[in-house]
């Protein structure tokens, strides 16, 4: 049977401390397996961890020490949809500490490289299919901000 996953190069040796944390702060989260570097491998020190196979909320991923030569970017992220606020809050907040980094339109960097959407379902019901006039207003609420506020949203919607 065919699959698919994501597969995350970490240039600093920081797979297995982000398979970690997820494990530890994403539902549905955990490590599942560590494979360490044989000695010869380019970009990766012997003995330490090189491949970690993980779950990120339910998704299987795969995670390399591959050295330097090549960084994580916003091109991939992970969509993390959210049921309210304070969910929205918490990952936000979670993901952009100690080193990570906010974006716009909802994107946050963690302090490993890796890009999240943090999105309450709300902004998707409320921008819908982008035809209605409050959809639309709803859209261009969202483009101005960076982490999603629920209420902003809501009254851009409803015209105010």
């Amino acid at each position: 049977m065919v699959t698919v996953r994501p597969h995350l190069w970490f240039a600093d040796n920081d797979a297995h401390e982000a398979a970690a944390f997820y494990a530890e702060h994403v539902p549905d989260s955990h490590v599942d397996s560590t494979l360490v570097a044989p000695d010869g491998v380019p970009g990766a020190e012997a003995g330490r961890p090189f491949i970690i196979e993980a779950t990120v909320c339910g998704m299987p991923v795969v995670m390399l020490n591959a050295g330097p030569s090549l960084r994580l970017d916003e091109a991939f992220s992970f969509y993390l949809l959210c049921d309210d606020q304070r969910e929205v809050d918490h990952y936000w907040d979670l993901f952009t500490a100690d080193g990570g980094s906010e974006g716009p339109c909802g994107w946050c960097k963690d302090r490993f490289g890796v890009s999240w959407q943090v999105i309450p379902r709300r902004l998707e019901e409320l921008c819908g299919d982008y035809t209605t006039p409050a959809n639309r207003r709803a859209m261009q609420a969202m483009l101005q901000m960076g982490k999603i506020d629920v209420a902003a949203l809501e009254a851009a919607y409803d015209g105010g």
